[in-house]
């Protein structure tokens, strides 16, 4: 494909990062959809400070269904999802017809559900989806430096994710070597002493609660675009 222009670069980047954070984010969602139903109410503020998302909820019936579904949400997963199109949009050529039907069809679910009253089965299609949508990144993208760039911005996402949820060190860890493996073979900017520090910092932890905010850090500074 040649050089890749800055403003494809970040829609590559920025497509791998919005996908990861709707389909970890529903993974998530999964474990604390039942739990919440029955919980006290502003249960879910635990889960919005987390992920440094602002508190606009009512309740937690409202954040059930906002977080979810909301167009007005700009943290919903409905929002991220209609992201993530929108990078793949551009990047037509770049993806082909084959990746980007699964992109269509997983913000479709969304819209289509808006005022389904079993949200779980729907976001289970939404996950497959997009697990779909990665395996034919593998086999249709054929320039690698796009496909690169792209699990870059899937790893990045998911470790901040890992990070701020409080995964265990060990899947921290395995992501931060995927990452560190992708981003040595992409041709795209990154700083090579903020991959060295979040390196460290994760070496000398034995839990992920543990330079929370310092790792957050590294990882934001690494790959700067736009």
């Amino acid at each position: 494909m040649g050089i890749i222009s800055i403003n494809k670069l970040d829609n590559l980047y920025w497509l791998g990062r919005y996908t990861e954070r709707v389909y970890t984010s529903i993974r998530k969602f999964y474990r604390i959809y039942d739990s919440m139903i029955e919980a006290p109410e502003g249960e879910y503020k635990i889960y919005c400070e987390k992920l440094n998302i602002p508190d606009i909820y009512s309740g937690n019936t409202e954040f059930l269904t906002s977080y979810i579904f909301s167009k007005e949400n700009p943290d919903s997963l409905y929002s991220n999802m209609s992201r993530a199109y929108d990078n793949a949009i551009v990047l037509r050529e770049e993806l082909s017809s084959n990746v980007l039907a699964y992109v269509q069809l997983a913000l479709d679910t969304f819209e289509t559900n808006m005022t389904s009253r079993a949200p779980l089965l729907e976001l289970q299609s939404v996950i497959d989806y997009l697990l779909a949508f990665w395996g034919c990144v593998d086999d249709y993208v054929e320039d690698e430096d796009c496909r690169n760039i792209m699990k870059c911005g899937k790893y990045v996402e998911r470790m901040d994710l890992y990070i701020r949820l409080d995964y265990h060190i060990r899947d921290i860890e395995k992501e931060f070597n995927k990452l560190a493996n992708r981003i040595h073979k992409t041709h795209m900017y990154y700083n090579i002493e903020k991959l060295d520090k979040l390196a460290d910092v994760i070496n000398e932890k034995s839990e992920a609660s543990a330079g929370y905010q310092e790792a957050l850090n590294c990882l934001d500074g690494i790959i700067e675009v736009k």
